[in-house]
């Protein structure tokens, strides 16, 4: 039970980057480089983790393509680092088109290790996944899958999302969602709650606030277990996540926001 609920908390950290979406090209005017959102994480009264949502300061290229190199980390804090988490996920998001171009994941949970990166080709409808070793240095098995056309990773979505129009939606809408992660296509739901005024740590923020239609599963409890809370301005930066949990809850919070491209 315990090692569910430790490794509970990544998967609270990253719920809402693992948004994805297919729409076509967005203009970004949310974020740029250089960007670097921090977030607690807490289970009841205690710190449980911390994640980092990180934006590369360069800009640099794949396929003469230019790219933003993002990482998302998250690691534990306290005594729940009896049971030891520190996870990088990575994408190289095309900084014109918002789509990926190579995502990967380092994973790092007691004794478990994964390594693996992902090349898309967009044209050609294809994944290309590559497994590495623990040391990550060798290649173990490599496999493609179809993909569907502007198909998203589990940290460009997020960014993908944040370029979009918010504000056109109504209460009770649904954005139809969907993306590429662990060897699946994932096709998901995000239900439009309405708009909620919040205080944090960076400040008092009106927000949009997001509700994903999660799988019935044994970690979460009830029909919308996790709410989302992303900022009303042109930033548009995840302010506060909860997840509602079999036993408890976790609550991820902003602490700390620099770089932003809007002040």
């Amino acid at each position: 039970m315990k090692k569910q609920l430790l490794k509970s908390v990544i998967v609270a950290i990253f719920c809402f980057a693992s948004i994805h979406t297919g729409y076509s090209q967005q203009k970004n005017s949310a974020f740029k480089s250089g960007e670097e959102l921090t977030f607690k994480v807490t289970y009841g009264f205690f710190d449980a983790a911390e994640a980092k949502m990180k934006i590369n300061p360069y800009v640099t290229k794949i396929n003469e393509r230019p790219v933003y190199k993002i990482d998302v980390t998250g690691s534990t804090l306290g005594l729940f680092k009896l049971f030891k988490v520190n996870d990088t996920w990575g994408s190289y998001l095309d900084t014109a088109k918002i789509i990926p171009l190579q995502s990967y994941r380092f994973i790092e949970e007691g004794n478990y290790r994964k390594n693996e990166r992902v090349i898309f080709d967009h044209k050609k409808g294809k994944a290309l996944v590559h497994l590495y070793d623990r040391e990550d240095t060798k290649i173990l098995d490599t496999k493609d899958y179809s993909i569907p056309q502007n198909v998203q990773d589990i940290v460009s979505g997020f960014y993908l999302l944040r370029t979009m129009d918010l504000k056109k939606y109504r209460k009770g809408d649904v954005i139809s969602i969907s993306g590429f992660f662990d060897k699946e296509i994932y096709n998901l739901k995000l239900i439009y709650e309405g708009k909620e005024k919040i205080s944090t740590e960076v400040g008092e923020h009106e927000t949009f606030k997001l509700t994903p239609i999660m799988p019935s599963n044994k970690l979460f409890r009830g029909k919308r277990p996790v709410t989302v809370w992303v900022s009303d301005d042109q930033n548009k930066i995840p302010l506060k996540i909860k997840a509602k949990l079999m036993v408890g809850a976790l609550n991820m919070d902003i602490v700390k926001a620099e770089g932003l491209r809007n002040n």
